[in-house]
């Protein structure tokens, strides 16, 4: 599938048809959805396989010698292989299927608890979401080790300067969003890996943000984990997928036990099953993977440099006409950021906007967004957090604008 117009222009109209929910009121109001960041929207192509596949070949899969059970067993894994070309992983068995970004980064946590010892180091940066902050807090406290963390400017961006000064041949681990989900900050990803990689330390890379806006290649990266989550590309919720290369998936230890990730079980010793199966304990969402691949396959069917030009024209479109808001100030002016705007006005109470604006259809995230750290640094409470997708358009920017305005005008 293919949506553009004559010399590609881009045709959100046509997009915006494969979006059922975009058509609803909300409030008595036509839907905005500015809530992209949190979870994207579901386009009818996968709600049509979610519902196909619970109408007509609902299965277990892997164990079953029927044929409903080999239907879903080969679309389960025809989308692990959609999942492995998308991020040009070397091999389907380093594709790992999850529940969400939030278990992959458990899975990996737990993991490495084997590998570490007191006095080893892992390092953050500062601006993570509390699920790439907490796992690993965990990890330094079953293992001694010691997290630092790579500070940020006035801007949201990272201080590449004091990470060179603190890694060292101490480090074992960095890990980072490849995009932050409270700025929309992109950082420099490739840089962090080359001098990780050269003190041999491993990297995890939270893609939760960047999997939408940004078609990650995990070879040409080097990176050694990529983790993402379904619902943040058009998918379900409840599924997501750990990226490892081979050689370290092998090195973790199981992160569950059960069926399915097991070779051989008596009660005296229990052999574990090859890759991936191994970290796939028990009854997987197969319709939720089923369907993740088919949210990957209608994102690439637009193509992802469109959706790239397109939210970036959106982004600039909606930072200008909110900086003519008086009093309006946006958090992360990074230069390489994606389509998310934080903003506060004055002294007024995040919550207070977006309870507002809600009246009149309008759907934002308010808060700390799970990465108060991040909210510590510029000393506020939380922000009112727009967040727009390939299927948002200009005319919405303009009714967002004008509900901000007239909740600025009540609450002042």
């Amino acid at each position: 599938m293919k949506i553009a117009a004559e010399k590609d222009i881009f045709d959100v109209q046509a997009v915006r048809k494969d979006f059922p929910i975009l058509s609803r009121e909300v409030n008595g109001h036509p839907l905005v959805y500015f809530d992209n960041a949190a979870t994207s929207q579901t386009p009818q192509q996968v709600i049509d396989v979610i519902s196909d596949y619970y109408s007509r070949y609902n299965a277990n899969i892997h164990r079953g010698v029927h044929s409903l059970s080999q239907e879903a067993t080969d679309a389960y894994e025809g989308a692990r292989e959609k999942v492995r070309a998308h991020f040009n992983a070397a091999k389907a068995h380093e594709i790992i299927f999850t529940s969400g970004t939030t278990h992959a980064i458990n899975l990996v946590a737990h993991g490495f608890t084997a590998l570490l010892s007191e006095g080893d180091e892992i390092i953050v940066s500062a601006l993570e979401h509390h699920s790439n902050i907490v796992p690993w807090q965990m990890l330094c406290e079953r293992t001694g080790a010691k997290m630092k963390v790579i500070p940020m400017d006035e801007n949201g961006v990272l201080k590449m300067e004091v990470f060179e000064d603190i890694i060292s041949e101490k480090t074992k681990l960095v890990f980072l969003n490849h995009v932050s989900n409270a700025l929309g900050t992109v950082n420099p990803v490739k840089e962090i890996i080359e001098k990780a990689h050269a003190v041999d330390a491993a990297v995890l890379l939270d893609g939760a943000q960047a999997a939408s806006h940004i078609k990650a290649d995990v070879q040409e990266l080097d990176v050694d984990f990529y983790v993402v989550s379904a619902h943040k590309m058009c998918g379900p919720t409840g599924v997501g997928v750990l990226y490892g290369k081979e050689e370290w998936l092998k090195k973790l230890p199981p992160y569950q036990g059960g069926g399915e990730m097991i070779a051989t079980v008596t009660f005296e010793k229990t052999t574990y099953a090859d890759l991936p199966h191994k970290f796939e304990a028990g009854t997987p969402n197969i319709c939720g993977g089923i369907a993740f691949g088919a949210a990957l396959d209608y994102m690439n069917g637009i193509g992802f440099e469109q959706i790239a030009a397109y939210e970036h024209e959106l982004l600039e479109y909606a930072t200008k006409k909110l900086l003519e808001i008086e009093d309006l100030k946006i958090y992360g002016l990074s230069k390489e950021k994606t389509a998310v705007i934080s903003f506060n006005i004055g002294d007024l109470h995040p919550y207070d906007i977006g309870t507002i604006i809600d009246k009149l259809g309008i759907a934002v995230r308010t808060g700390h967004h799970c990465a108060q750290p991040v909210m510590d640094f510029f000393g506020i409470p939380g922000t009112v957090r727009a967040s727009f997708a390939f299927y948002n358009t200009k005319e919405e920017i303009d009714i967002f604008v004008e509900a901000v305005k007239r909740a600025k005008n009540m609450l002042s």
